[in-house]
């Protein structure tokens, strides 16, 4: 909602009789933009920054894939943005439009960033190092603040032993760090979805319903939403268990999901299971769709590299260290994203 602030001026000399009117001022205050991925990492990120500063904003977000959001922000001179857990690269000449006309930003991210512009207007927190996460990123600017949610944040983004160092302070028993980490699990696996249709919680009514939690356990005790969610990812989790790797190897797995929207939702989520189970190996995960494939990547966990270098090989691939993917792989590509897959994890 935007504020108005009216200045009242009066202008009376002996000789007047009758009443001025009043003339006002108009001063728009500015207006903020929380611009946000979907995912566990996005929510949590935002969530442990109000937190610490509560800020009337107009939230943007998507499914976590819908990266290129600020395209969608008509911000103007004097306005602010804080954008957190989207790739600076993907929305490089949105950005540089919005910088342009004035708009301040803050950018809190860990996937690659490319160029990072130069700008007077510009606040950028940056960090691809493959055990870090944009939450982390917000709780060393936060100085630990909010480290509950930072924690939860890591475990959704498959980042277990970063997630379990981050907690050392909070002196956490072992069924708290599970509590945390199912918690991370279950925001991530809403994320996943091509439409919001796909989804059972659109990500922005997802983070209003954390909103009042300054802990986390205290949502997944007191909330029905986080009910909901664990028992439709373990259903999903369940189903997905029946699918049988095209190929296999100590080094290497592909598994091609069928296309129905509880393939959608399960694919990262899967990936990042066989991940932890299989710590040596890379995965890779396709989910059917019209005109061809969705891709998730996921580097071993004992070397989590490479993932966005082999995904922006391919038209609208992208992604960090550990974990990458590609939005869509038409069947003219598969056969060479299975020669690279194979090669870049040999």
């Amino acid at each position: 909602m935007k504020h108005v602030t009216a200045h009242v001026t009066t202008h009376a000399t002996p000789r007047v009789t009758r009443q001025q009117p009043l003339i006002l001022s108009l001063t728009p205050l500015t207006k903020y933009y929380d611009i946000f991925n979907g995912d566990a990492d996005g929510i949590c990120a935002l969530h442990q920054l109000r937190l610490e500063a509560p800020r009337d904003a107009e939230c943007v977000t998507g499914v976590k894939r819908d990266v290129t959001l600020l395209s969608r922000v008509d911000a103007q001179a004097g306005d602010e943005i804080t954008v957190l857990d989207i790739s600076m690269k993907s929305n490089a000449a949105a950005l540089a439009k919005l910088l342009g006309r004035g708009v301040k930003c803050r950018y809190f991210d860990h996937h690659a960033a490319g160029v990072i512009p130069s700008h007077p207007g510009l606040r950028a927190h940056i960090d691809t190092a493959p055990d870090v996460c944009t939450s982390l990123i917000v709780d060393r600017y936060l100085s630990g603040k909010q480290r509950a949610w930072a924690v939860v944040a890591a475990f959704g983004d498959n980042l277990v032993a970063p997630a379990i160092q981050a907690a050392q302070p909070l002196e956490l028993d072992h069924t708290d760090l599970a509590r945390l980490h199912e918690l991370g699990d279950c925001l991530n696996y809403n994320a996943y979805g091509e439409t919001i249709d796909d989804l059972h919680y659109p990500p922005v009514d997802l983070y209003e319903a954390i909103l009042p939690y300054r802990d986390p356990r205290e949502f997944m005790t007191d909330e029905p939403v986080f009910d909901v969610l664990k028992a439709a990812y373990k259903e999903d989790l369940e189903r997905a268990e029946d699918i049988k790797a095209e190929f296999i190897s100590d080094s290497a797995a592909l598994y091609v999901l069928p296309d129905a929207a509880w393939c959608r939702r399960i694919n990262g989520l899967l990936g990042n299971r066989l991940a932890q189970e299989h710590v040596k190996r890379a995965h890779a995960v396709l989910v059917t769709k019209a005109g061809g494939y969705t891709v998730s990547v996921r580097a071993p966990v004992l070397h989590p590299q490479g993932a966005d270098e082999l995904c922006s090989r391919f038209e609208t691939g992208g992604g960090r260290k550990g974990a990458a993917g590609i939005n869509l792989l038409p069947p003219s590509a598969l056969a060479a994203f299975v020669d690279a897959f194979r090669a870049a994890y040999p």
